[in-house]
């Protein structure tokens, strides 16, 4: 048995830390401070009401990484702690008001599809990490598009301009920077299962 598998299923990054309950905790509570944290990165895109910010790529890295229940966890904690006043969405805002709410209440819905991929082995490779990145990314698009489009008044077609297109380019290089940061660790993680 494979010091990398976890009775019959794969592990995430996350199982490889010892502990239980406090290191589950404690994960959770850090994703969420790393999502805040990245959500500092803001770079206004013209024509749009949402901005770019690194909050995306930290929330799905953070999904991967904790796996589903844990990732999911987090993406809650983050979503509810902001919408209770702690300035930690982007640009040190909070609340669930505004044209960028949804894609923050996506978060929570994508962590848990990439921490289940990322179980299911989507963050072992670049390609499935590509695939495991890709669908994290339309699920947060499904819930902003529709939250963009009721704080706005857009139609479909000019929240997808406002709302998506813009962010395309932003959303392949984080994907790609995540295609090599994932894999990686766990390649590392194998050479030092190895030496062991």
């Amino acid at each position: 048995m494979s010091s990398l598998s976890l009775t019959g299923r794969r592990q995430v990054l996350a199982d490889l830390v010892p502990g239980t309950l406090v290191r589950d905790l404690t994960l959770v509570a850090g994703g969420a401070l790393l999502t805040g944290a990245a959500a500092q990165l803001v770079i206004p895109v013209p024509g749009s009401p949402v901005p770019m910010t690194g909050q995306t790529f930290a929330a799905l890295l953070v999904g991967a990484s904790l796996g589903m229940r844990r990732g999911a966890a987090s993406m809650l904690l983050y979503l509810l702690v902001g919408a209770a006043g702690v300035p930690w969405f982007q640009g040190a805002t909070s609340g669930l008001s505004g044209a960028s709410a949804g894609y923050i209440v996506g978060f929570v819905f994508a962590g848990a599809l990439v921490g289940a991929l990322a179980r299911r082995g989507g963050d072992r490779t670049p390609l499935r990490m590509v695939g495991t990145m890709v669908a994290g990314n339309v699920v947060i698009y499904a819930f902003g598009v529709p939250w963009l489009m009721a704080a706005t008044g857009f139609d479909l077609a000019t929240a997808f301009d406002k709302g998506v297109t813009p962010f395309l380019i932003g959303d392949a290089l984080k994907t790609v920077v995540a295609a090599g940061v994932l894999p990686l660790a766990w390649a590392a993680v194998s050479h030092l299962g190895k030496e062991d």
